[in-house]
C-alpha cells in the first residue's frame, strides 16, 4: 500500500507509481493510435468529397453514443463500488486479527509463565496467514517464531495457518491442565482464538471469490464497443482533437477498470494492496513486547526479593 500526503494535491497528481496508467497504457495507446487513422481517413475523404467515406463518420450522432456511455459509467460505477468493498472487507478482517492477537496474547502473558511461547505461536500463524493469502503455501519466514517440527506439519497441512492456529488451542488446553488458566480464560481467550481464524476464513472468501466472470466480461466488452465506436462520433465535430478526446476516454474508461481490477483482490502484492507485511510486522511487535515485558518484570521483582 502507498503510503502519500493527502493533502499534497500537487504531488498525486504527479505521481505514476500506484496509478492505473501503468497497466493501461498500451490499450490508452492503441486506442490513440486507431482514432488517429480514423481521423486521417475521414479528412482525406473531406478533402476529396467521398460522400461513401463520410457518411459513415456522420450517421452516428454524439447524443446516440451517450446512450451507451451512460450505461456504462453505471456499470463502471458498480464494478469500482464492489471492488472497493472487497478491499475494505480485508482491511476489517486484518483489523480483528490484529486486535484478538492483542487480546490473546495480553491474557495468556498475564496468567501463565509461558507467555512467550504463545506469542511466538501468534506471529508465527499471522506469517503464514499472509503468505497463503499471497498464494505461498509453505512455513518460510517463521523460522523465528515456530518449531521445525510445528512447521513441517503445517505445511502437510492443504491451510498451514489452520495448523499453527490449532497448536494455539494445544497451548490454552496444555495451560488449562497445569492449572493456570481456569475456565472463563479458557473460554475467552478460545473466544479470541475463534475471531482471528472467523477473520481468516472472510480473507479466503475474498481471495478465492473473484466477480462473476459473466459481469466483468461484459464491461469489457462494452468498453470495446464504446471506444470502437467513439472516433466516428468525434472525428467530425472535432477534427484533429478527437485523437486526444480519444486518449482522454480510454484514460478514463481504462483507469476505472484497472483500478477496480487491482484492488478487487487486497490481498496481492501490488502498490495498491494492503501491507499486510506492515500488520504481521505490528502483531510481532507487539505480542513480543507484552511478553519481554512480563519477564523483565518477573526479574525486577525477583531482584527485589
Amino acid at each position: 500500500m502507498i503510503d502519500y500526503d493527502r493533502k499534497n494535491w500537487i504531488a498525486a497528481v504527479r505521481s505514476v507509481r500506484g496509478t492505473a496508467v501503468r497497466h493501461a497504457m498500451g490499450r490508452i495507446l492503441g486506442m490513440t493510435a486507431y482514432a488517429f487513422v480514423l481521423q486521417v481517413i475521414f479528412e482525406t475523404a473531406t478533402d476529396h468529397r467521398d460522400k461513401r467515406v463520410t457518411k459513415i463518420f456522420t450517421a452516428l450522432e454524439p447524443s446516440d453514443l451517450a446512450i451507451l456511455g451512460t450505461f456504462l459509467g453505471f456499470l463502471l460505477v458498480f464494478r469500482m463500488n464492489a471492488s472497493n468493498n472487497r478491499f475494505w472487507e480485508g482491511r476489517s478482517a486484518w483489523g480483528q486479527i490484529i486486535n484478538a492477537s492483542r487480546n490473546l496474547v495480553r491474557v495468556g502473558v498475564a496468567h501463565t509463565d509461558n507467555g512467550r511461547r504463545l506469542a511466538d505461536l501468534v506471529s508465527g500463524y499471522v506469517i503464514s496467514l499472509r503468505r497463503s493469502l499471497q498464494g505461498n503455501f509453505d512455513m518460510q519466514e517463521t523460522d523465528d517464531f515456530l518449531s521445525p517440527d510445528l512447521a513441517r506439519r503445517a505445511e502437510l497441512f492443504g491451510n498451514p495457518p489452520t495448523a499453527v492456529a490449532y497448536a494455539i488451542s494445544e497451548w490454552i488446553a496444555t495451560e488449562h491442565r497445569r492449572g493456570t488458566l481456569d475456565p472463563p480464560l479458557v473460554r475467552h481467550m478460545e473466544d479470541q482464538l475463534s475471531t482471528m481464524v472467523d477473520a481468516q476464513g472472510a480473507c479466503e472468501k475474498i481471495r478465492k471469490t473473484p466477480l462473476p466472470f459473466v459481469y466483468v466480461v461484459m464491461i469489457k466488452q462494452l468498453i470495446l464497443v464504446y471506444l470502437i465506436a467513439l472516433p466516428f462520433t468525434l472525428a467530425n465535430h472535432c477534427g484533429w482533437w478527437a485523437p486526444i478526446m480519444m486518449a482522454m476516454a480510454s484514460l478514463s474508461v481504462f483507469g476505472i477498470e484497472e483500478a477496480s481490477v487491482e484492488i478487487e483482490d487486497p490481498f496481492g502484492t501490488e502498490d495498491n494492496c494492503l501491507d499486510m507485511a506492515a500488520y504481521t510486522l505490528t502483531i510481532a511487535r507487539d505480542t513480543g513486547q507484552m511478553a519481554a515485558h512480563k519477564h523483565s518484570s518477573k526479574l525486577v521483582v525477583e531482584a527485589e526479593g
